[in-house]
């Protein structure tokens, strides 16, 4: 088997709104020091990518988008507000000289890990970058200019591939990439997030099931907000198992914004970096179960920019390239010293940085068991009542 492409260039770190946007790229140069110095990366070829083109990036967004995202990416460019039409100039999505290229830079990653996929040459790859799911057709939002999670599954359905699964475990809902297949059979999104009750983008609640001959195709798992490990990995468990065994794809696409962590500055949930890394290590093995250990993985969220998202995601970037790291593992000297210069010294002995890839949590669960005590076991039932019957499953049992 080939070795797992990994899809990475510091040109990649221009992708950054303002000084003082949560979404700031210091979380991916942290990664990447962080997996280097732990030999993550060691022996792999890692793969700079071309940003992608027009014509690439209308298979997914309009043509009058695009156009307005180059008007809007120029020295002096504006004023642009959300009246616009396109979502630029917006709080959440400032316009920013070079954001064009930097976004589809992040685009061009993306595809190129599927399309390395769909031909054979890999059977796993990685783009940390990526996972901007947030982007619609015509609009930017929540962070996120051009979808390239989108546009990957895209990619793969134009080189043969005839179903393709995307599961997002961001704590906001994957809404860009589902609205872009909402009525197409053969692209099953599943997306667990914090309630869209408590959260942006305000979607994502279970009765959003597909359209068309696609029902049954998007399945929602809304979280209450506070849900931990226990409760998240009980709901992936009792959801995401026996749909992708019953759609069989033929290829995995997973999201994984690690903004569902405890310390992330703008949800409400309480996963651990070990919670995180159970879902990674699950993923890795409904993959290598379900569509042939073909998976394409990308990043997403995560505003606990020096904490919390360089350890989530170098644990991701072992799991996909079958470098593991145990989770006892220390922080290596050389990325505290870097890491340290971002974080406020609190008198521990880590200075304000955890001392190693563990935050200490079981990230253990109880499967779900067909009953609905608590809130959560009721959002796990809401999801498997709308969806589960679609897919020949059955809603209470849980086998299925």
């Amino acid at each position: 088997m080939a070795a797992p492409l990994v899809v990475w260039d510091p040109a990649l770190l221009r992708y950054r709104w303002s000084d003082d946007h949560p979404m700031n790229p210091l979380r991916l140069e942290l990664t990447m020091l962080l997996a280097t110095e732990l030999g993550v990366l060691d022996g792999l070829d890692v793969i700079a990518p071309e940003p992608a083109d027009d014509q690439t990036l209308r298979t997914v967004h309009t043509a009058d988008y695009i156009a307005a995202v180059k008007a809007a990416s120029v020295p002096g460019a504006g004023p642009y507000g959300d009246e616009d039409g396109f979502g630029l100039g917006t709080t959440d999505d400032p316009v920013f000289v070079g954001m064009h290229d930097a976004a589809a830079l992040i685009a061009g990653g993306s595809v190129l890990a599927a399309r390395s996929i769909a031909t054979g040459e890999v059977t796993r790859a990685v783009n940390i970058a990526g996972g901007m799911h947030h982007a619609m057709a015509g609009r930017a939002s929540g962070f996120c200019v051009y979808n390239d999670a989108a546009l990957a599954i895209v990619e793969l359905l134009g080189r043969g591939v005839e179903r393709v699964a995307y599961v997002d475990v961001d704590v906001h809902h994957g809404d860009g990439v589902q609205a872009a297949f909402y009525d197409d059979p053969r692209v099953m999104t599943i997306s667990l997030h914090e309630s869209p009750r408590t959260l942006f983008p305000g979607t994502g609640r279970p009765a959003e099931v597909g359209g068309g001959d696609a029902a049954g195709t998007s399945v929602n798992v809304a979280l209450p907000a506070g849900t931990g490990d226990a409760g998240w990995l009980r709901a992936f468990h009792a959801v995401v198992p026996g749909a992708l065994q019953a759609f069989r794809p033929q290829v995995l696409v997973s999201q994984h914004g690690a903004d569902a962590h405890v310390e992330d500055p703008l949800a409400n949930l309480r996963l651990s970096v070990d919670g995180q890394r159970a879902a990674q290590l699950a993923l890795r093995e409904l993959a290598d179960r379900h569509s042939g250990g073909r998976w394409l993985a990308v990043g997403g969220g995560g505003y606990a920019l020096v904490r919390v998202v360089p350890r989530t995601w170098t644990h991701l970037l072992g799991i996909v390239t079958d470098r593991d790291v145990a989770p006892a593992t220390p922080l290596p000297p050389g990325f505290c010293r870097t890491a340290r210069a971002y974080v406020r010294d609190d008198g521990t002995p880590g200075g304000g940085l955890p001392l190693t890839m563990t935050d200490d949590a079981p990230a253990t669960y109880q499967p779900w068991d067909g009953h609905r005590e608590t809130p959560l076991d009721e959002a796990v039932l809401a999801t498997r009542t709308a969806v589960f019957p679609l897919l020949g499953l059955d809603p209470f049992d849980p086998r299925d």
